[in-house]
């Protein structure tokens, strides 16, 4: 008999649930292999909190060999350059090629606009997370800096917030100066966006107090050594550029020669898989379902979980696919990089200690499954 196939590509939060089920329901006569850059996976939202010393750098990552190997599948670290889809082959940068069945693509996305600057000293985009924090702390160098860093954040969505509030925390605790000259640059009138506007008024309240400097209708049009120019005109000095804007596609979806949306992600039909092949599946990030589509948010990632395990089985079994119907609204929760966090959820906000607890209890408890 002949063996299938199923190939994950990128390892982020949904495919990493598939490797976890996968472990005690395989499929008889099915093998699963799984393409990363990385050998580690970083859990978004924990980033923060280990940005800012709540959390040790191992407690945020899923090691990528370990989870695979349990699930008795075989893990490829490399990157893929091209797919051919009557053949149903990926082919990698090293020159092997490799065989489908179907395939599961989770690559996530990237800053937008971050390919632009990355020979600019001090740059520092979000993504890789698996190297941002190492990244970052050679960028800051605190030990060495001669005067306070001044730190440029652009993106004025919530994680850049909870990267402001956070990396604020971690220089309190480990300069000897009070803080480093902290500034998000925001597009929009107000940051986080998609927030009630009862928690953004309270997060600016927050920022200001806690010395973190908000420029509104700031849209960064260039970065160069030491400073970020706004809007074409206005230069503001920054020696180092915390780049965390809205999500783009990675380059490895242009490799592909799959259907996308208007902003280049994949372009999917409700069961995940994508509109021009049915063997294959888009998720999380780098995927858009077309007739119904979300904001680039983790959550949905994970709530897509479920739906890729039915749907790939039942595309091997030719079993009747579910459909993802993503949630109107959903618990939010921000780390605010002292003690606290703030939740939002049906019209409450809420900013408190206990926040922070029940935040930590969630994350740790997510984590924890690919952590045996």
């Amino acid at each position: 008999m002949t063996v299938r196939r199923i190939v994950l590509l990128g390892i982020g939060h949904t495919n990493a649930d598939f490797v976890r089920h996968w472990m005690d329901h395989p499929l008889p006569d099915v093998e699963l292999v799984c393409v990363s850059k990385f050998d580690q996976a970083t859990y978004s939202g924990m980033l923060p909190g280990t940005l800012g010393g709540q959390f040790r750098p191992d407690q945020m990552q899923i090691d990528l060999r370990r989870l695979v190997d349990d699930a008795g599948g075989s893990l490829v670290v490399g990157n893929v350059v091209a797919m051919d889809a009557i053949a149903k082959e990926l082919q990698l940068d090293g020159g092997d090629r490799l065989r489908y069945d179907v395939l599961s693509i989770g690559v996530g996305s990237i800053p937008a606009g971050c390919e632009n600057y990355t020979d600019v000293s001090g740059f520092v985009p979000i993504k890789p997370m698996q190297t941002f924090l190492s990244r970052l702390h050679r960028a800051l160098d605190l030990d060495r800096a001669a005067r306070t860093p001044s730190i440029a954040i652009v993106g004025g969505g919530v994680a850049s917030v909870e990267i402001a509030f956070c990396l604020d925390q971690w220089i309190r605790l480990r300069s000897s100066q009070s803080s480093a000259q902290l500034q998000i640059f925001c597009a929009d009138e107000h940051v986080a966006s998609g927030m009630s506007r009862q928690s953004v008024k309270r997060l600016e309240v927050l920022l200001a107090n806690r010395g973190i400097n908000v420029v509104a209708n700031a849209r960064v049009t260039n970065v160069q050594t030491g400073k970020v120019v706004v809007n074409d005109e206005s230069p503001f000095d920054a020696d180092i550029v915390v780049w965390a804007t809205g999500a783009a596609p990675p380059h490895v979806i242009r490799s592909l020669g799959l259907p996308t949306d208007s902003r280049g992600f994949i372009s999917t039909q409700k069961t995940l898989q994508s509109t021009g092949d049915p063997a294959v599946f888009a998720v999380g990030d780098c995927g858009t379902v077309v007739d119904s589509p979300h904001p680039k948010a983790g959550v949905y990632a994970v709530r897509q979980s479920p739906v890729l395990w039915h749907n790939i089985r039942a595309f091997l079994g030719g079993h009747t696919l579910k459909e993802f119907q993503p949630q109107n609204d959903f618990l939010k929760l921000l780390n605010t990089g002292d003690g606290k966090a703030m939740l939002e959820y049906r019209g409450w906000t809420i900013h408190s200690r206990w926040c922070l607890w029940l935040k930590n209890r969630i994350d740790r408890g997510f984590i924890r499954q690919f952590q045996r």
